[in-house]
């Protein structure tokens, strides 16, 4: 939903209005409109609509349950900034929940779904080439995602669901100091895991990938990680 196209007359009757200023304030971070610390002014976001404060609450609501939003005393909803320790919460809850899924994918996984996969991964490595394509981050996010899904665990699922977004943003500041190279390299690593039918090896593998990230992240804000041992990972 562009906010150019939100009119009064386009959201008569629709009960989902809430959900879709959830997704219009989502893309707004994600096109750097919002960034973490600006204020959201519901008022304003209401009469910019051409709506009532009542949807607009209730996404600021959801917003804020997902962890996106925060409500600052005296001054209302923030998008919020991330600490490391907020960092290193998400990549540590991902390293469990995505060990797991790589772990049940093995299982789970038909020879036509890790075919997919590894055409996938084929496709990916033949944009290396091509200088019109900068970055290869939702290619390699697709990768995690489908490993989620071909876990066929839906309350794991759910709860991937729920920090998604907060995941989205902090690869979105990683993935500025990635390469395509680093994005291939590093995912056909787990692609080759559930090749092996290992789970043990798999969730081994997944979850090194993901402390990998996290160190990757620590380092590009000059921050000590050394605190989180890799013992608590692995």
């Amino acid at each position: 939903m562009k906010k150019d196209t939100v009119t009064k007359q386009s959201i008569i009757g629709n009960k989902n209005i809430s959900e879709e200023i959830v997704e219009l304030i989502k893309q707004q971070i994600l096109n750097g409109e919002l960034n973490p610390g600006n204020r959201i002014v519901e008022t304003k976001l209401a009469k910019e609509l051409g709506i009532s404060q009542t949807p607009v609450r209730e996404a600021i609501r959801q917003l804020s349950g997902e962890g996106i939003i925060t409500i600052v005393t005296n001054k209302g909803p923030m998008v919020r900034d991330f600490r490391m320790q907020d960092v290193f919460e998400i990549y540590s809850l991902r390293a469990v929940l995505e060990g797991f899924a790589i772990r049940l994918a093995t299982f789970n996984a038909t020879e036509e779904d890790i075919g997919h996969l590894q055409a996938f991964h084929q496709e990916m490595k033949a944009k290396l080439d091509d200088d019109s394509i900068t970055s290869l981050l939702q290619e390699s996010q697709y990768i995690h995602q489908t490993i989620i899904k071909l876990s066929q665990h839906e309350r794991l699922t759910s709860m991937y669901k729920s920090i998604s977004f907060q995941i989205v943003l902090v690869n979105r500041i990683l993935g500025k100091k990635s390469t395509k190279a680093k994005e291939v390299e590093q995912h056909g690593e787990l692609i080759e895991a559930l090749v092996g039918r290992d789970a043990d090896e798999a969730e081994r593998v997944m979850r090194r990938h993901i402390h990998r990230s996290y160190l990757e992240f620590a380092e590009l804000k000059a921050v000590d990680s050394s605190e989180f041992k890799e013992g608590t990972w692995l």
